[in-house]
């Protein structure tokens, strides 16, 4: 089922929410809306499921207008982030409990045969009759969504699924949440303010700031080619840097940074820790102030000549100390004119 939102707009009181989003979400496809909190994103999908309703524009289910078809009607599996089962009931009562209460009628030995496909799928065989409060945080998020598959949705919503977890038990549920979707083919957006979630998750993702859509594209065009230093910023650890652009080159703290394609004049340079190199062929000197060391390398903690300071990984067999002089290569940057 193909989504498209045509010029959406969305005001509570004088606060405008959501403003003028278009955007077409392909059959199949597994979308990420994601910003920072109040940039519109779970307004947009309480649009989409019927919670709310647009104050201008459209919403399209394939060529149906579904603008303001109530949420019963639109045929959408919700899932939210903190599950919303029901205490009183097991495990399979809330599985099978949109079943009972929809239009189309089945019997109990087809809403039985269903709730127990679904365990297997969510992998939670054997653990019907339990209720919510005996299963992990982990188990009740596999059980909201197989409460939300079963009524064959065309559209799958989630609004920070994976939220009220914790990050080792995230990771597994994604990279599981993504299996899901590529065996089942569901048209699926799902609300983050993730990057990694988004990103590792993601056919394509929709980064949005005060209502706007401001940049979309694959996981690997946002990273790559970030379209602003909002994006840049957003999407991870970014060091800014001032400089003056000129023939392609940049002096920035007794170095310099090459700048291929970039205008002449004032621009803001962003660099990430892995874009950064510690050796003695780089062309910006830098003193270390500090070396933190993780399980999977070393990060440096540098000051450069003009009181900046910056972090970039090393190698965890790197020999540095506190107080090393040394010089950084910088490998890649992202450029943008300084309004």
């Amino acid at each position: 089922m193909k989504i498209t939102l045509d010029n959406v707009v969305k005001t509570f009181d004088t606060f405008r929410a959501v403003r003028g989003v278009s955007l077409e979400i392909g059959s199949g496809e597994l979308v990420a809306l994601l910003g920072p909190s109040g940039s519109g994103k779970t307004t947009i999908l309480r649009m989409v499921a019927g919670l709310e309703y647009a104050d201008g524009g459209r919403i399209l289910f394939g060529e149906q207008d579904a603008t303001d078809i109530p949420v019963r009607d639109r045929g959408v599996g919700f899932v939210f982030q903190h599950y919303a089962l029901f205490p009183h009931m097991t495990v399979a009562e809330n599985i099978a409990f949109g079943m009972k209460v929809s239009k189309r009628k089945r019997s109990a030995a087809e809403i039985e045969a269903r709730v127990n496909d679904l365990l297997v799928l969510v992998k939670l065989s054997g653990l019907g009759n339990r209720f919510p409060s005996q299963i992990s945080g982990g188990q009740r998020q596999r059980v909201a969504l197989a409460r939300a598959l079963a009524v064959d949705p065309k559209v799958l919503l989630l609004d920070e699924p994976f939220g009220a977890l914790d990050a080792n038990v995230r990771r597994d549920l994604r990279r599981w949440l993504r299996e899901i979707h590529d065996e089942l083919g569901i048209t699926t957006l799902f609300v983050t303010h993730d990057q990694e979630e988004a990103l590792d998750l993601a056919d394509r993702v929709v980064i949005l700031d005060q209502g706007k859509i401001v940049q979309h594209g694959t996981p690997e065009e946002v990273c790559r080619q970030p379209n602003s230093p909002f994006v840049t910023r957003f999407l991870g650890d970014a060091h800014r840097l001032e400089a003056v652009a000129s023939h392609g080159r940049a002096q920035v703290a007794g170095g310099v940074i090459e700048l291929p394609g970039v205008e002449d004049g004032s621009v803001e340079i962003f660099v990430r820790p892995a874009d950064l190199e510690w050796n003695t062929a780089g062309s910006i000197p830098a003193v270390v102030s500090r070396v933190i060391d993780r399980p999977d390398g070393r990060r440096l903690l540098a000051s450069l000549s003009d009181g900046s300071l910056v972090e970039l990984d090393v190698p965890p067999e790197t020999k540095v100390a506190k107080g090393d002089h040394g010089r950084i290569a910088v490998l890649r940057t992202h450029a943008f004119p300084r309004g």
